[in-house]
């Protein structure tokens, strides 16, 4: 195996002009673009249906007649996915569901004898019929287009890991799919406007929102408003939430967090009430602020989204920290990366929102296609795109700093409580490791304490052990610190050989080069 990718030896029957990595905005409005100027598309995507985890669908079993009704943009989603399908249909685009991307790698592709791309594909093991299996297939392209999307950043919490406590996402994602609230009196908290648009959901599937908890005071707002005037869209969005929320009168507490959640002994532990405490200037709780809301079933903890890095880092592009410490790929107007036909769209440049991410997903289509040799006219459509991924980027900019992660979130742990959920590592653990041990990076935490070497390989604790490792960074040029440390911890936390967890199976299974 070569930086995660089996060798084959076979010669390949197919090589793609362009591959899309992920169906969601960003993905669909990429695949579109490039199947349009005439390339030949490969799109790869782990749901069994378009739209990512923006456009999720309802499960089949939820019988949603009307799925448009949890979905913001529904009509964009639809004009996107037709023009997909229909490229499907007369063989210009290749859909592959149900598959993740496992490793990918740079390799000449094509007859021009430039570099192209390597990817190691897997299907997901539901997706294989009983009594069979499919080994992973290689898969080349002349260009790449990554659009992987994100996942919800997470801080620990005394009782996080109680029935009934997920991610703000989440409590969002399972409306979409059951058509249901996941529970029937719900708080929700955190930071930033997505605790908004969660606790819409939460009403319209007929469930009351206790509270919400905003850690920050939202002063950040004012300095920057003037870009939210840029984006009238968001003003309305905005307008539409704050009048639900008071027609139902959900009660929404500034520099306020969950600070402990408390599980019921007679329903196996289930969430039954949370501590809410006032937070100071430096996000530190306040003492004796600490109240209870009772009669909760559900929790949901909302810090922002990750951008899911893991294949950019294994092709060596070049990356920077997003100003709410995220790390994304660098991109320049054409959404091309520091490496040559390597193109990013969507989250994977800094949480920006869906209709920032389906201009993106055009650009990047175009000018991916240009790059294999496909003339592209820039036209109208061209110019519209990139103002409006001006006006989004500014307005998440605006957004980033109004809603940082709380610095003193680490006064509201107990010494019990677990950072690593999968590992079961415990907070006392982790801080002895870092104080005593010098492990203040997230790979000496590792090699210490086990910190993500579960199943999630990090994603659940990995910015908790990047907060950690503020203090310092050690590497070939000696200390570093501010925001070079910062993305060096960054990059150390996000690395993993392999963008998913395989089954030994997979791994084991030579993979054959594709030869449809």
């Amino acid at each position: 195996m070569t930086g995660g990718v089996q060798e084959a030896e076979a010669a390949p029957a197919e090589v793609f002009d362009v591959a899309v990595v992920g169906a969601g905005p960003a993905g669909l409005a990429a695949a579109g673009e490039a199947a349009a100027a005439g390339c030949s598309v490969l799109l790869v995507d782990a749901g069994t249906q378009f739209g990512g985890q923006y456009w999720r669908h309802a499960a089949p079993e939820a019988e949603d007649t009307d799925p448009g009704r949890w979905h913001h943009g529904w009509s964009i989603y639809q004009r996107l996915t037709q023009r997909v399908r229909d490229a499907v249909d007369v063989g210009r685009i290749r859909h592959l569901a149900s598959t993740h991307v496992v490793s990918v790698r740079r390799e000449q592709a094509g007859g021009d004898g430039a570099e192209g791309f390597l990817l190691q594909a897997s299907l997901l093991p539901e997706a294989q019929k009983p009594g069979s299996y499919q080994a992973p297939q290689l898969l080349q392209a002349r260009a790449l287009i990554l659009c992987p999307g994100t996942y919800d950043r997470q801080l620990p919490v005394p009782g996080w890991t109680l029935p009934g406590v997920m991610a703000a996402g989440g409590v969002q994602a399972f409306i979409k799919t059951q058509g249901a609230a996941p529970g029937r009196r719900v708080v929700l908290a955190g930071t930033g406007p997505f605790l908004l648009s969660a606790a819409a959901s939460v009403i319209h599937a007929g469930a009351e929102v206790a509270a919400i908890c905003e850690s920050n005071s939202l002063t950040g707002w004012f300095p920057g408003g003037a870009a939210a005037a840029l984006v009238p869209s968001k003003a309305a969005e905005g307008a539409g939430y704050v009048a639900l929320l008071a027609k139902h009168r959900v009660p929404y507490y500034r520099s306020t967090a969950v600070t402990a959640i408390h599980g019921d002994a007679a329903r196996e532990g289930a969430v039954r009430s949370v501590t809410v405490s006032a937070l100071d200037a430096s996000g530190t709780p306040v003492p004796g602020s600490g109240r209870e809301v009772n009669d909760v079933d559900v929790v949901g903890l909302g810090w922002g989204f990750v951008p899911q890095p893991e294949l950019l880092l294994q092709l060596g592009a070049q990356t920077t920290l997003d100003e709410d410490g995220s790390l994304v790929g660098v991109a320049d107007a054409d959404q091309s990366s520091s490496i040559p036909r390597l193109y990013l769209a969507g989250e994977i440049t800094g949480v920006a929102g869906a209709a920032a991410a389906v201009a993106e997903g055009r650009i990047a289509g175009r000018a991916a296609s240009s790059s294999v040799g496909q003339a592209v006219r820039a036209g109208v459509a061209d110019i519209q795109d990139r103002a409006t991924r001006a006006a989004h980027r500014r307005f998440a900019s605006v957004m980033q700093k109004a809603h940082p992660i709380p610095e003193g979130w680490t006064q509201w742990l107990e010494d019990e409580t677990l950072i690593c959920r999968c590992e079961e590592v415990p907070w006392e653990t982790a801080r002895a490791a870092a104080e005593e041990l010098s492990a203040e990076e997230p790979r000496g935490l590792k090699g210490s304490t086990r910190i993500g070497m579960g199943w999630c390989q990090g994603r659940m604790c990995g910015f908790a052990a990047q907060c950690l490792s503020k203090k310092a960074h050690v590497g070939e040029g000696g200390a570093s610190s501010g925001r070079e440390a910062e993305h060096a911890a960054a990059l150390s936390a996000a690395k993993r050989p392999l963008a998913v967890p395989m089954r030994l199976g997979d791994l084991a299974e030579e993979p054959e080069l594709t030869q449809e």
